[in-house]
């Protein structure tokens, strides 16, 4: 298993070793990862545990996260989050998830867990929208590193080598699993779309204006596809809004959830 960055601890989730960082305090947020790994998110994860509860898991196969011979799906992956959800004793809890963990997190809510109070999908993967001879995803996995941060990013940061063994480990096992999970069909789920209907919690979608991976009419045709969802778009961003306007929309998610919260006292 991969060497852990500072501040992670390892807890099992049945029978999964899977890696987790837990920041701040409050309620909680269950918070889900692209595919290159939980690293280049923790400054957004620092932004939620301000206010709230973070648990920002590594996905098996990620990370220093186990991968079980038996683990190959998304939907793997769903049920995987709603154990440790149970086995962390979660409850009142928020999940969010950004690009391919917004895919894991719209998986993880159409099964209707009563612990799940919110939802908010960043960028999301995940569905198909068009025809079958239109492409709404861009095949990331046929375009190299560089090619995808072009992709990635409206203002590409510059790339960062990773400056030890154990950091070219996890970046090897990201890219690896990312692969596992999203390789075939690409990046989407083909009955994932006709199930959203089942997400039965107030659900906000946040897109980066300039996403150029799947575009934000993407974006509003998932959102329409679950009941009473908003949508918000984030100036300035790509398909990583939560890296490139990490405040922006970080105060987009506190407005949201504080809002559903008032509602929910209301109704209370």
């Amino acid at each position: 298993m991969a060497s852990q960055p500072a501040g992670f601890q390892t807890i099992d989730v049945a029978g999964v070793a899977t890696e987790i960082l837990i920041r701040g305090s409050g309620r909680p947020i269950l918070y889900l990862h692209g595919g290159e790994g939980i690293e280049p998110d923790l400054g957004f994860v620092d932004a939620l545990a301000a206010t709230e509860t973070v648990y920002a898991p590594s996905h098996p196969g990620f990370g220093g996260s186990d991968l079980p011979r038996r683990f190959s799906t998304v939907d793997d992956l769903a049920y995987h989050y709603l154990d440790l959800i149970e086995s962390l004793d979660l409850t009142d809890c928020a999940v969010v998830g950004a690009s391919f963990g917004g895919w894991i997190a719209a998986q993880l809510a159409i099964k209707a867990s009563p612990r799940i109070a919110a939802l908010v999908l960043i960028d999301p993967l995940g569905i198909k929208v068009s025809g079958p001879e239109t492409r709404d995803i861009v095949d990331l996995f046929f375009h190299s590193p560089e090619e995808q941060r072009g992709l990635l990013y409206a203002d590409p940061p510059p790339v960062e080598r990773p400056d030890s063994i154990e950091a070219a480990t996890r970046i090897a096992r990201n890219r690896e699993s990312f692969s596992l999970y999203g390789w075939s069909p690409t990046l989407y789920d083909p009955k994932l779309h006709q199930r959203l209907h089942r997400i039965a919690v107030p659900t906000l979608l946040l897109w980066g204006a300039e996403d150029r991976v799947v575009l934000p009419a993407y974006g509003r045709a998932y959102a329409d596809a679950i009941p009473g969802a908003a949508f918000s778009l984030i100036a300035g961003a790509g398909h990583y809004p939560h890296i490139e306007q990490t405040t922006a929309t970080a105060g987009e998610l506190a407005r949201f959830l504080t809002g559903q919260r008032a509602k929910a006292g209301e109704v209370a």
